[in-house]
């Protein structure tokens, strides 16, 4: 008998990584004479691994912890003179008052001194300003590089062995994680109004930062939904939630102890709600380790305590199933969580589609007041809460979100904004406000997505948003 051997190797090199596999084919062929043959045809690959390019990404790794260090040291410095500056500006506003009651106790020398001072704090502040530039420049600059390196290691991974290119993979989570700790602490730093509601309302929204492709790797759970626990307890603040499925229901819900283990889905806590807590529909969050969400059966609001594993539900007379949301079915009771506590909006009968805002109270799990929107729900995409203000979107484009409406319930007035937003996918079916970061959470066609919100009081400064492409991990 004769056969033909084929193989395909990978030279295994300074410039290939290497496995072999091997499998033989039998066929009958007329050969020469009796004896057996073995014809053995090789089949070498056209290129070879790119090991240059993976040295590549392994050295940019390297350059962007070195900066993202020395950016960390510069804003530890940042906040020495920023303490610095509060002091003087303090002495110099209790000096002026003082000259202000008692203009007679004070000649010109004494007021030109306090001139200069003033100058002088003018010009720390504006070479702070200068610095803060320079700081968002780098991190943009280093987010770019951090872009670059994930296109590398998809393209690697989507050609080559996936196993291949992993400690470089995990070299770029490390490298991510610091941007994430950098940029939070010059979020802290220069923005401390978070939980303040001293503001006039958003005014702006960043670039959608997309950290990740679901926990279970797969494009077919465009349902779900993520983020971080709203009012977290005690040891938890860190703490990431996901879920999803392949139709707008919630049977499973993982935690993770902080984003890197979001991104390395490494969860430590696992619930099922297949059989005895199960709802559907997307717009759910998580707030106090408790989940709020929609009840199929009966259909109402659902409450799941996953500290005590506590259960509640609500109807709410004259609620309607037949009004979602434009880009999504079955989300109907939509959650937010926001700085004054709790909310939930639907759609009645009665108000022919229009929305409507309640206020849920934490402990009774009831309504505690509610306020009816002249916007039609059908018409909209989402809708999110701040500081006891409704925020509601609707689709611009393929690519552009836009914040068009409000409805503000401490003074009961409705206006009409525009503040247009990227959207990463075609489709999102989760999206809400955390007050505990000021972000906007979105679950994106199966995308983990969130957006910065900027207020009022924050729009002076020039900080743009860096981009963050997707990243699959293994």
């Amino acid at each position: 008998m004769i056969c033909t051997l084929y193989f395909l190797a990978l030279l295994s090199s300074t410039t290939a990584f290497g496995r072999m596999g091997m499998w033989s084919k039998p066929r009958n062929e007329t050969g020469g004479g009796n004896e057996d043959r073995c014809t053995c045809d090789a089949f070498l690959p056209s290129s070879t691994f790119p090991i240059k390019d993976l040295e590549v990404v392994e050295q940019m790794a390297g350059v962007i912890s070195q900066k993202l260090e020395v950016e960390m040291g510069k804003i530890e410095e940042y906040e020495t003179k920023i303490t610095s500056y509060a002091e003087k500006i303090v002495k110099l506003t209790a000096e002026i008052v003082k000259m202000e009651k008692n203009p007679d106790d004070y000649n010109d020398a004494d007021i030109e001194d306090v001139k200069v001072e003033l100058i002088q704090v003018e010009a720390l502040i504006k070479e702070l300003q200068l610095s803060i530039k320079s700081s968002t420049a780098v991190f943009q600059s280093l987010q770019v590089q951090a872009t670059q390196m994930v296109e590398t290691l998809n393209k690697l991974e989507k050609t080559y062995d996936k196993s291949l290119v992993l400690a470089t993979r995990r070299e770029y989570i490390k490298v991510q994680t610091q941007l994430e700790e950098c940029e939070r602490r010059h979020q802290e730093l220069f923005f401390p109004n978070i939980g303040s509601c001293a503001h006039t309302g958003v005014s702006r929204v960043g670039k959608p930062i997309v950290s990740h492709l679901n926990a279970h790797l797969s494009t077919s759970h465009n349902f779900g939904g993520w983020g971080k626990d709203s009012k977290p307890i005690p040891e938890r603040e860190s703490m990431y939630w996901f879920s999803s499925y392949t139709s707008p229901y919630i049977g499973d819900i993982y935690f993770y102890s902080n984003y890197k283990n979001l991104l390395l889905r490494t969860h430590f806590q696992h619930h099922s709600l297949h059989n005895s807590y199960k709802g559907n529909g997307n717009n759910y969050i998580l707030h106090e380790n408790t989940l709020y969400y929609q009840l199929s059966s009966p259909f109402g609001l659902g409450k799941l305590n996953f500290t005590t594993m506590s259960y509640q539900s609500r109807v709410i007379p004259g609620a309607s199933s037949r009004f979602s949301y434009s880009n999504s079915p079955s989300q109907i009771f939509d959650f937010s969580s926001d700085e004054t506590g709790l909310w939930v909006t639907y759609a009645t009968e009665e108000s022919s589609g229009r929305m409507i805002i309640a206020k849920i109270d934490e402990l009774s799990f009831g309504i505690v007041e509610e306020w009816m929107t002249s916007i039609y729900k059908p018409g909209v995409s989402n809708a999110f809460m701040v500081c006891g203000v409704l925020y509601v979107i609707r689709t611009v484009d393929t690519h552009t979100e836009e914040i068009f409406y409000t409805f503000d319930t401490n003074t009961k007035e409705e206006s009409y904004i525009s503040i247009p937003f990227e959207r990463f996918q075609d489709k999102y079916s989760n999206l809400h406000y955390n007050p505990t970061d000021q972000k906007l959470y979105m679950y994106n066609d199966g995308y983990y997505v969130t957006y910065h919100l900027w207020f009022n009081h924050t729009a002076s400064v020039t900080v743009e948003t860096p981009l963050l492409l997707n990243t699959s991990v293994e």
